[in-house]
């Protein structure tokens, strides 16, 4: 694990990429259009299938995630509760990081290890309840990490590293923005998953019983909603002040994390490029302009 901060001397513009399941879509669409217009950034720091879609940035893969899900996701080999029952992971692992990844849609890893781009997934240590910011240097050999990254509670086995057990980085870091500033990235873009006016509540799910050998991640896993709330006051206020750019999605598409309809994924897929296109050119200024933000606060 290369588990590591940059030289805050050294970059200028991160994107940090929120998770949401086959909301990812949304980022990816977001993503399509930063390639097709030579968007670029310094670092990525993204969370689950943040991560996950987030890599074909690096590897200059445009349509990519969009093409494997609309091919895929009516597959039982793909995701879905086929998996979860024969394998105890919703999202295969066999399927989805070996015959996918280099068979039937192969993932670009040469382009990816050429890259300079530095690529952060965030991963939940199960045993201290803590986000670790793993980078993917290596996009063969450090794929473990990022299917930790995906690993979902509940419906995904523990992912076990090095000795270091893990799961879904969104638990600890939904929306990594905090992680971004503490780089000391001059500019930061933020790509959200949810709408405007979404807001996380108090979390049900029975943490206590299903992971009660792992108390810190269980503390961590109640609290995440008022973590995850702070964080969209904290978007909402450098968002306002001009010091980062953030995008989520202008219309509401109701969807199931594991999404099977594809007219949905196309949807959603299609509004993450529709606001991209209307928020380029400022995205474009931010990027290029020579007035850096003040110190974040």
């Amino acid at each position: 694990m290369n588990n590591q901060t940059p030289n805050k001397n050294s970059k200028k513009v991160a994107l940090v990429l929120e998770g949401g399941a086959m909301r990812g879509l949304y980022t990816a669409g977001v993503l399509d259009v930063f390639m097709k217009n030579d968007i670029k950034v310094d670092t990525i720091i993204g969370v689950s299938a943040g991560a996950l879609f987030g890599i074909n940035y690096k590897s200059k893969q445009i349509g990519r995630a969009l093409r494997y899900n609309l091919k895929y996701a009516q597959d039982k080999r793909y995701m879905g509760l086929y998996s979860l029952i024969t394998t105890g992971d919703v999202m295969n692992r066999d399927f989805c990081f070996n015959k996918l990844v280099y068979e039937l849609d192969p993932f670009d890893i040469e382009t990816y290890n050429k890259s300079k781009i530095e690529f952060y997934a965030v991963v939940t240590n199960v045993e201290s309840g803590k986000a670790e910011y793993v980078e993917i240097k290596d996009g063969a050999k450090d794929l473990e990490y990022l299917r930790a990254s995906g690993s979902m509670p509940f419906v995904s086995n523990l992912v076990e590293i090095n000795g270091n057990k893990y799961l879904d980085g969104a638990v600890a870091d939904p929306i990594p923005l905090k992680k971004a500033l503490d780089m000391g990235y001059e500019k930061i873009i933020v790509i959200q998953t949810k709408p405007a006016d979404y807001s996380k509540t108090k979390s049900w799910m029975p943490y206590g019983l299903v992971y009660k050998k792992y108390p810190e991640f269980i503390k961590t896993a109640k609290s995440a909603y008022i973590n995850y709330n702070e964080t969209l006051d904290l978007i909402r206020k450098y968002e306002k002040e001009g010091k980062i750019i953030a995008l989520r999605p202008s219309e509401k598409i109701k969807m199931q994390r594991v999404e099977k309809n594809l007219n949905k994924l196309q949807a959603i897929y299609d509004v993450g490029v529709k606001d991209c296109c209307t928020n380029l050119e400022k995205i474009q200024k931010y990027i290029e302009s020579n007035i850096v933000p003040d110190e974040h606060k």
